[in-house]
């Protein structure tokens, strides 16, 4: 996120970073006017576990009068414990998936009086490796935000990603007639970030293979 973020503001392009903490979000912005001090460059503050903060930050987003050009959903938590939002949802799926879904539906319209814009939605190939459906092929949402007893981290990131995928080719489908359109990527096998936070079997994983992972 901060690369892409820095990349676009060493561009010319006028950036705004959507950071659940304030302070290391100001702190990227720092990062990036030492080296251009030119560039186009704040933070604002979203939390994407809290749909109050995400219709907040459109708000407020909205009340700048500035267009919309390219909104990048990167956000992301992985191999995190079971746990509820303030909204009563599982936290991978909302961070990962529908926080991000209401945040393009806050913005759409913006989006539209910005055409021609893209949205570009973060997503994985790890979303090759898991269902949303019953034994009987049909749709089962309560595999989206499971209870603690069926829930299982690796499950419910690959659920997320899916989910990610799905949104983007239905957003593209509906608004790239309006010249908005919308594409999902995978950034990478095993791009070194700090997504491993959340477990110690992850880290080793991901120390073991940095050696071996695209550095920025």
């Amino acid at each position: 996120g901060f690369e892409t973020a820095k990349s676009l503001a060493l561009h010319g392009a006028y950036v705004i970073l959507a950071c659940r903490n304030t302070s290391r979000g100001n702190d990227a912005v720092q990062r990036i006017l030492a080296e251009w001090h030119k560039a186009k460059v704040e933070a604002m503050t979203l939390d994407l576990a809290s749909l109050q903060s995400v219709q907040h930050f459109a708000e407020a987003f909205k009340s700048k009068n500035v267009p919309l050009h390219i909104l990048i959903c990167n956000a992301a938590v992985f191999g995190a414990p079971w746990r509820l939002t303030e909204d009563g949802l599982e936290s991978t799926f909302q961070v990962n998936h529908l926080g991000h879904f209401y945040l393009v539906q806050l913005l759409e319209d913006v989006l539209r009086r910005s055409s021609p814009a893209r949205v570009v939605v973060v997503s994985s190939e790890s979303h090759r490796f898991t269902e949303i459906k019953d034994s009987s092929g049909k749709l089962n949402f309560s595999l989206l935000s499971p209870s603690k007893k069926e829930y299982w981290a690796m499950l419910a990131y690959n659920r997320s990603k899916l989910c990610n995928i799905l949104f983007s080719n239905e957003l593209n489908r509906r608004l790239s007639p309006h010249g908005v359109t919308s594409n999902s990527v995978h950034p990478g096998n095993m791009m070194y970030s700090s997504i491993h936070r959340n477990w110690w079997v992850y880290t080793l994983l991901f120390t073991l293979a940095r050696p071996f992972t695209k550095s920025m």
